[in-house]
């Protein structure tokens, strides 16, 4: 009766497409390097449909679909459901339905894909799973969009059709099918698929929580550099709204440069991003708290006057990064009424207060390092 209910529970045609196209590929791509002529243009134009097809699922799926962080036209619509198709992850409806569900129940039972469950169930032994029907008023809105529906209800024919077009296309320009099907396709969807499931398992694993320890989720550079911009997670579950990850100018986050790209072009609008003064007051507020889980473990004979230092630390930096947002909001007042005699007094003191945050977080870093590298001490009995 176990292995019976355990074969129902089993996504079979899912199973049965992801293991069978691994073994394939297993089989087929030592053949295609031994035997076969190394073609750069094969290998430059499936690296470009990977990345196509990876950015749709980030921009699209993703921001798009998901989380909607901005706003865009049914032209770009249908190119990111054309080459979010050729990424085979699911219609937009159930990625989007899966994903919303994922944040709402993050590192519960109801979370989908959740790495509580550990790491192979998040990254793909959940999509072996037979999925729960779609709950209608999490998708409500997509439910409105007859594209995105018209490809919920003939997935199968969308991926199918377009992916042996694709295939066939680029075995066309490069004169070899064998290689367009070993590199473009089975090559093309192993790496972006695993790609894409890491932002599930490592980028619940293995990285920094700056922004909340309330979640699994952490930042990761190195992830971001594989997952389009992903990387960013722990950012990202804490303030799922914005359009970016990946908030600093020397972050690596192709899907933020697209979408602001696509705004530059006027085809993009309602860009979201997250309150600047919330940001830092989240990151200051979850250093505060680390900070206070060492005191009070390891240093309570000491606990209030490490306290009190920690909190005369975090006050002043909070102070100054509201001041500087309240002097921002009044230089763009002043900029709009064209008042000239007021900017360069403003311009001038937020400067300087930019200066001494940057000098008073400086000091911070300093001392909470000190704090973490201490040693706990044995009170004497």
């Amino acid at each position: 009766m176990k292995i019976l209910k355990f074969l129902k529970s089993i996504n079979w045609p899912s199973t049965i497409f992801i293991i069978g196209y691994h073994l394939l590929m297993i089989g087929l791509a030592p053949i295609y390097f031994l035997f076969f002529p190394f073609s750069w243009p094969l290998f430059w134009i499936s690296f470009t449909l990977f990345y196509l097809s990876g950015l749709s699922i980030t921009v699209g799926y993703h921001r798009y679909f998901a989380h909607q962080t901005f706003k865009t036209n049914r032209f770009i619509e249908a190119i990111l459901l054309f080459f979010g198709t050729l990424a085979i992850q699911g219609s937009a409806l159930r990625w989007s339905h899966d994903h919303r569900i994922h944040h709402a129940f993050i590192d519960k039972d109801e979370d989908p894909y959740t790495v509580v469950r550990g790491f192979w169930h998040a990254h793909i032994l959940w999509i072996f799973r037979k999925q729960k029907p779609i709950q209608e008023k999490v998708v409500s809105d997509l439910r409105r969009n007859k594209l995105v529906n018209n490809q919920d209800k003939y997935y199968v024919v969308w991926i199918v059709v377009l992916n042996v077009l694709v295939t066939l296309g680029l075995g066309f320009l490069t004169g070899s099918y064998f290689g367009a099907f070993v590199i473009g396709f089975l090559g093309r969807l192993f790496f972006l698929h695993h790609f894409t499931w890491f932002i599930n398992s490592l980028a619940h694993y293995w990285g920094h929580q700056n922004y909340s320890t309330e979640h699994t989720a952490v930042d990761n550079y190195l992830l971001s550099i594989l997952t389009f911009g992903e990387g960013y997670h722990n950012y990202h579950h804490t303030f799922a709204q914005d359009y970016r990850n990946g908030i600093r100018w020397f972050h690596f986050d192709p899907t933020k440069w697209i979408i602001w790209l696509l705004e530059k072009c006027r085809l993009a609008t309602g860009l979201k991003r997250a309150n600047g003064l919330k940001i830092s007051e989240k990151m200051l507020l979850e250093h505060k708290k680390v900070l206070l889980e060492k005191v009070c473990t390891h240093f309570a004979h000491k606990k209030e006057a490490f306290e009190a230092a920690i909190s005369e630390h975090i006050d002043k930096l909070v102070a100054k990064a509201k001041r500087i947002h309240d002097l921002s909001k009044e230089y763009e007042k002043a900029k709009r009424q064209k008042w000239a005699d007021t900017l360069g007094d403003l311009r001038l003191e937020i400067r300087t207060t930019k200066k001494h945050f940057q000098e008073s977080y400086r000091a911070w870093k300093r001392f909470s390092k000190s704090v973490m590298k201490l040693q706990p001490v044995e009170l004497p009995v």
